[in-house]
């Protein structure tokens, strides 16, 4: 049962793959601070979500194995179980069924209007709006399920998702005028950084091949420190360097912890008195500083299979029945038939 004297947070992640140094900083760490400032989070495994744009049994069977090595992501840079819910969107059948219910209170018209669908379009490759599939255009509401079934009071989000929650909002807002203050109104949480990736681009993704992973290994990481994009105006190690912009920089901010070989770096490379590969060598120390103890964490859970499918479907079965007294509560003030008039 939801404690109210307590923020409830819904986060989480479509498990297409494994999580890079972008997800640390865009979302992990501050999970990690909302589990320690004492908040109820429920972390989403969506899988769900995953079937708007692909639905082959391959790419099925692709996201069901992404479900294990997102867990053990989540565990290896420390979500704590006995803090946070960890859970399989598609084991809660109750999302379904308050999805049924909330796409009755939005129109077609408010969906086509949500930001974010052009991309999505483009992404399954159709030519327009209304040759993608209803589940893609009704995304925003299942959404609004996942968030609304676990009656969370905020939903974190970057800055392009933030259009989805409003549409949780309004859904939410049309269900208490109609049938009676049941449902939360949630408010998005604009939060996170976004990290560059290695070749310069603005954003680190899994499908343009410039992340580092949590689970690279040692030399991995050294070999995409070292060919990472710097300031391409600067031809020699005595000319004066840009930072602004400067992914190598961007990372050492992020993960360095020595701030005074950070500031002391940055002074030398603005003057020129450094050269880029003392950079990212130095850079390359900071990050397997940090992700040593990643590997180490991840590393004792990897072993234990069952420990890992106990915390998972533990996750699951609280959500379960959290969702079923929401559904129990919406059904009631709907006045929908029960199961025992049956």
């Amino acid at each position: 049962m939801k404690d109210s004297n307590k923020i409830r947070i819904l986060t989480g992640d479509r498990p297409t793959g494994r999580l890079h140094l972008g997800h640390y900083v865009g979302s992990l760490k501050n999970r990690l601070k909302y589990q320690e400032d004492g908040a109820e989070v429920f972390i989403i495994i969506a899988d769900y979500h995953t079937l708007t744009t692909k639905h082959s049994r391959d790419h099925i069977k692709a996201v069901q194995e992404n479900v294990r090595d997102l867990v053990l992501d989540y565990l290896s840079v420390g979500i704590d179980p006995q803090k946070t819910t960890i859970y399989l969107q598609s084991l809660v059948p109750q999302v379904a069924e308050l999805n049924l219910l909330f796409e009755m209170l939005v129109s077609v018209n408010r969906l086509r209007r949500v930001p974010t669908l052009k991309e999505k379009v483009k992404e399954s490759r159709k030519e327009r709006v209304g040759e993608v599939s209803f589940g893609l255009l009704g995304y925003p509401v299942l959404q609004a399920a996942d968030i609304l079934m676990v009656k969370a009071n905020l939903v974190p989000v970057g800055r392009d998702q933030e259009s989805h929650v409003e549409v949780t909002r309004e859904i939410a807002k049309s269900f208490n005028r109609s049938y009676g203050e049941v449902l939360p109104v949630p408010q998005a949480l604009v939060d996170g950084e976004l990290l560059p990736g290695t070749d310069g681009r603005p954003k680190m993704g899994k499908s343009l091949g410039n992340a580092i992973y949590l689970t690279d290994d040692s030399g991995t990481v050294k070999r995409k420190v070292m060919s990472m994009y710097t300031d391409p105006k600067r031809l020699r190690a005595s000319d004066p360097g840009t930072v602004e912009g400067n992914p190598v920089f961007e990372y050492h901010k992020a993960f360095n912890s020595d701030k005074s070989e950070v500031a002391s770096l940055t002074d030398r490379y603005q003057k020129g008195h450094v050269g880029d590969v003392e950079v990212k060598e130095r850079l390359y120390l900071a990050l397997e500083k940090f992700l040593n103890p990643v590997r180490k964490q991840r590393g004792e859970y990897e072993g234990n299979e069952k420990l890992v499918n106990e915390i998972l479907y533990g996750g699951t079965r609280k959500t379960m029945a959290e969702a079923a007294t929401t559904l129990k509560e919406v059904r009631g003030a709907m006045g929908l038939a029960s199961a025992t008039v049956l």
